[in-house]
């Protein structure tokens, strides 16, 4: 060993440590950080933390926004429902018992939360203004026609979307729920037995005579199965 190799500082031996030693020290900067549950937002929820529940909100207002809007067609009563059931699922954290999922849970109390809106406000919608948001259906928010079709085609699909958001309204609130949670938000038959407390059956039954009922509707005011499918 030389004399300068017997001196060397401590820094210079250190950078002469094998590469893989040295990268095996640094951090993985591209890793990304886990995303946290439903389950463990709600337990750190449950604990006071803000930020978890934001977390939840984030995550689902848009879903439960366009539930609340398919039900009512009111943009307006879809944001003050939207925010009532999630200042209900909050104070109603400690008795959530994760028994089921806690979207399903958040559906059904968007659910209730609608059915007491109606009742309070002590009113009737009225189909001709009821389904006049453009946002009340996420099949219909589709109807921003492709560039290549003709200005008159695509009025012709404005107006048939309307024209089906009408007869949705006109279903019984029965119908239209089962409709909505599975037209329009995509759940399952389990999944909306669940929110509404029916057997899968009633589910299967209800949602038949719902389709059922607005095909016939729609016949009723010159307006094809065909036509309908091409929104």
């Amino acid at each position: 060993m030389t004399r300068f190799e017997a001196q060397r500082p401590e820094g210079d031996r250190k950078a002469q440590r094998p590469e893989g030693e040295r990268k095996a020290q640094q951090p993985d900067g591209n890793r990304k950080a886990r995303v946290p549950d439903d389950s463990e937002l709600v337990e750190q929820a449950r604990t006071g933390s803000q930020a978890a529940f934001r977390s939840l909100f984030d995550r689902y207002h848009a879903r439960i926004y366009r539930l609340a809007a398919s039900l009512t067609g009111s943009s307006d009563d879809a944001h003050d429902l939207a925010q009532q059931t999630f200042i209900r699922a909050f104070s109603s954290l400690a008795g959530f018992k994760q028994q089921s999922s806690f979207y399903t849970w958040l559906y059904r109390i968007a659910l209730n939360a609608t059915t007491d809106y109606r009742r309070k406000q002590a009113r009737k919608l009225e189909t001709e203004a009821a389904w006049e948001s453009p946002e009340s259906l996420r099949g219909l928010e589709k109807t921003a026609a492709p560039a290549e079709q003709s200005p008159d085609e695509q009025v012709y699909r404005r107006e048939l979307a309307a024209a089906i958001r009408k007869a949705i309204g006109t279903l019984s609130r029965e119908h239209r729920e089962i409709l909505v949670l599975r037209e329009i938000n995509g759940l399952s038959y389990s999944e909306i037995a669940e929110i509404t407390g029916l057997e899968p059956g009633t589910v299967m039954s209800r949602l038949h005579y719902a389709r059922k009922n607005l095909a016939a509707t729609l016949r009723q005011w010159n307006i094809s199965d065909r036509d309908s499918c091409n929104i």
